[in-house]
């Protein structure tokens, strides 16, 4: 098999370390690679420890274009439009960056919701990789909001593991925080609405319903737990239904007729939902690794797709379950 030219931009966090512990085994890629300003002449083993053994690359500060044919950016929110326009790359490189910065589809940027825009990924030389939450959330409510159930204000809570606030220090990620303790945080205007409600008016162009989100920090490392609910006058047996199709050709996406929880989810790219109907409402729950599904095996998906790869091509993982 041929292998993929590809590097690494801002690889020192966590989501890009999620990214070389599935590239670094992806059979289709090679790493060229792994840059990081703050880390630059280090061994990716010394900050990335848990992939001892596994590689023996260093980091670089240095951003080579010139065959490059893929690109992983994984730069914080606001960097990633001036560095593309520092380091321009060749057109054909397919650029894949998770940051915020162009999930509104500007500068020929694709939104990266396979679920959604499988099609289109399959020619995207731009993508940008959804948001860890905002994923959870469209995965769970798409197929209601095609159906046209959504009528009314949506209910939506979720919480997320600390590693969702990214490697850097503060007064709401340290353990003497976190542990034996929950919050609430951005009631109602977290940043991640804005590309659902893009995505719903994609699917439903007539979507126009109140979407009032509660963000929690959970006492957790990783993962993500959705719990959605709107009115609806049908059977569960239909939603079931309409699930299961929604998501038949969806490889990463399953609709459990059990009761889930969180641990089904952590270390893989699944998202997996489950729906009751209670008290004339659709309830649906979703769960899935916030630095895999909800970034960076997101991104290797993505990455799959725009090279006409199997979907799942590295991506073969298995939940810890316990």
């Amino acid at each position: 098999m041929k292998k993929i030219k590809t590097a690494i931009i801002g690889a020192a966090g966590y989501t890009g370390g999620e990214l070389l512990r599935l590239l670094i085994h992806h059979p289709a890629c090679e790493l060229m690679y792994i840059h990081s300003n703050s880390q630059k002449g280090k061994k990716v083993t010394d900050v990335h420890p848990d992939l001892i053994g596994e590689t023996e690359l260093v980091f670089t500060d240095e951003v080579v274009t010139d065959g490059i044919e893929a690109i992983f950016l994984g730069l914080p929110h606001g960097q990633t439009k001036g560095f593309l326009e520092k380091n321009p790359f060749p057109e054909q490189t397919i650029i894949i960056d998770l940051s915020t910065d162009f999930r509104d589809e500007s500068n020929g940027f694709l939104y990266g919701l396979p679920e959604i825009n499988k099609q289109k990924l399959l020619t995207a030389k731009k993508i940008a990789n959804p948001g860890c939450f905002a994923t959870g959330i469209q995965l769970a409510l798409a197929p209601s909001v095609a159906r046209g159930w959504v009528n009314n204000t949506i209910h939506i809570s979720g919480i997320t593991g600390s590693t969702g606030a990214g490697k850097s220090l503060s007064d709401t990620t340290h353990f003497s925080y976190r542990s034996n303790n929950m919050s609430v945080y951005k009631l109602f205007t977290h940043q991640h609405l804005k590309e659902i409600k893009q995505t719903f008016s994609q699917i439903k162009n007539t979507f126009d319903q109140e979407i009032l989100f509660v963000p929690y920090r959970g006492n957790f490392t990783r993962g993500i737990w959705i719990t959605a609910y709107f009115p609806f006058t049908g059977e569960l047996t239909e939603a079931m239904e309409a699930y299961q199709s929604f998501y038949q050709d969806a490889p990463f996406t399953h609709i459990s007729d059990l009761d889930i929880d969180l641990k089904q989810a952590i270390n893989t790219n699944k998202c997996i939902i489950h729906l009751k109907k209670e008290k004339d409402q659709l309830v649906i729950y979703a769960a899935i690794d916030n630095l895999l599904k909800g970034a960076s095996g997101q991104a290797v998906q993505n990455f799959n797709l725009a090279f006409g790869l199997d979907e799942k091509s590295g991506l073969n993982l298995k939940s810890i379950a316990f």
